[in-house]
């Protein structure tokens, strides 16, 4: 079976979902496809309040309903259960679902489908093979979706914002929480505190320590770590959860042959969001693995303005003229990361490590384009940084990489 849209959505996190719904107040036909039998992505699973505008804050289950409302009620087509498998064609997706096998052709197709946290495997952490191995996501889909007991005595690897959210998921299901483990020399800022701290709700936080075994058999009985100086220390648990190290679900941006950036691992895309195949755009946590839902929300509203106007434009196929946009170290990533001369969305930056009152230069050809003090006395790991683009206007298109450096 085949048919045919304007515009095809993969994914319904924040960023799908405020897509479609922007583009189908327009009149558009769009449809969305979601593989998990909810709309809302991560936020669905995230008990705790912050999401949406402030002092209206919501937990994380009503943003999802908020923002699949507001899609259906725009007149998107919001399809969940359903699995995109394949590229069948430069804008068409074969896809199976309760109804059956079919193949969607879409006017503009919009890949907005998020990231993941890399499992106790993909990490190389050796030991035994017990239950009571979590990541993040598992976690609160089993507790706050399931109502499940995760267990007794927990240690959570990871100190930035999302471990902290798994450790106040644990206690809100009778757990305590025995400690927080993190290689970082130091714990990055918390978003609700102006200062690092080494404890919270009274549970330590190891800094300069490694998980270097899991111990028990059927059930999870321990935590051997790796401190800095070489010593072992046994953390006697029921549950471990492996927090952060967030990668790109990118699979349907590789077998589209899409260019990925190094930095990111996420397709590359220039400040419209679009990859480097005509008429295929990308937004949201697929784009950098991971930001908050609020930019994964602003970007699904930029990626209907830029699609709205390939609709109604009827743009040729051509690809867009855009240049690389590179992060030099101690930067790890920065998105958009292909530019344009006509480029207006700001652009994210992360950090390796911590600098102090950081200046961001801006470079084409060892031309200088733009130079920003960060307002910031100091930026850390984890937390993202924000580079204006009031500059693209002086990009060559002729010329080399864009070199975005820090000092």
């Amino acid at each position: 079976m085949t048919r045919e849209v304007d515009v095809l959505v993969v994914g319904a996190g924040p960023a799908g979902l405020v897509a479609a719904a922007g583009l189908a107040t327009t009149g558009a036909r769009v449809e969305v496809l979601e593989r998990d039998p909810w709309p809302g992505g991560a936020p669905l699973h995230c008990a705790h309040r912050g999401f949406g505008s402030w002092p209206r804050a919501r937990t994380g289950p009503a943003y999802a309903r908020l923002l699949a409302d507001a899609a259906l009620r725009a007149g998107a087509d919001l399809r969940t259960g359903v699995t995109a498998l394949d590229w069948a064609g430069p804008r068409a997706l074969a896809t199976v679902g309760p109804g059956g096998a079919e193949t969607i052709t879409a006017r503009a197709v919009l890949l907005a489908t998020g990231a993941r946290e890399r499992p106790r495997a993909a990490r190389l952490v050796p030991g035994t093979r017990p239950a009571g191995v979590y990541t993040t996501g598992e976690l609160q889909r089993a507790v706050h979706r399931h109502g499940q007991h995760v267990g007794d005595r927990a240690v959570v690897v990871g100190a930035e914002a999302v471990a902290h959210a798994a450790a106040d998921t644990l206690r809100a299901a009778g757990a305590e929480v025995v400690a927080l483990v993190t290689e970082l020399p130091r714990p990055p800022v918390h978003p609700a505190r102006t200062l690092d701290t080494r404890l919270r709700h009274g549970t330590p936080v190891l800094t300069g320590t490694t998980v270097a075994e899991l111990l028990g058999h059927g059930r999870l009985s321990g935590v051997r770590v790796r401190h800095r100086d070489g010593r072992t220390t046994v953390l006697r648990c029921d549950t471990v959860v492996f927090t952060g190290d967030f990668v790109p679900e990118h699979e349907l941006a590789r077998r589209g042959a899409l260019a990925l950036d190094p930095g990111t691992r996420g397709p590359a895309v220039d400040g419209a969001l679009r990859t480097t195949r005509p008429g295929v755009f990308a937004a949201g946590s697929l784009l950098h693995a991971v930001e908050s839902a609020a930019v994964a929300a602003r970007e699904g509203a930029h990626a209907a303005t830029v699609v709205r106007d390939r609709l109604e434009s009827g743009a040729s196929d051509g690809p867009p003229a855009a240049v690389p946009l590179v992060a030099g170290p101690p930067l790890l990533r920065v998105t958009p990361n292909r530019v344009t001369p006509a480029d207006r969305l700001p652009y994210l930056l992360r950090t390796a490590i911590p600098l102090n009152r950081p200046v961001l230069y801006v470079t084409q050809d060892g031309r200088p384009l733009h130079r920003a003090r960060l307002p910031l006395t100091t930026a850390v790991p984890h937390r993202p940084l924000t580079l204006t683009a009031r500059w693209t206007h002086r990009v060559d298109p002729d010329g080399g990489p864009v070199r975005v450096t820090v000092a």
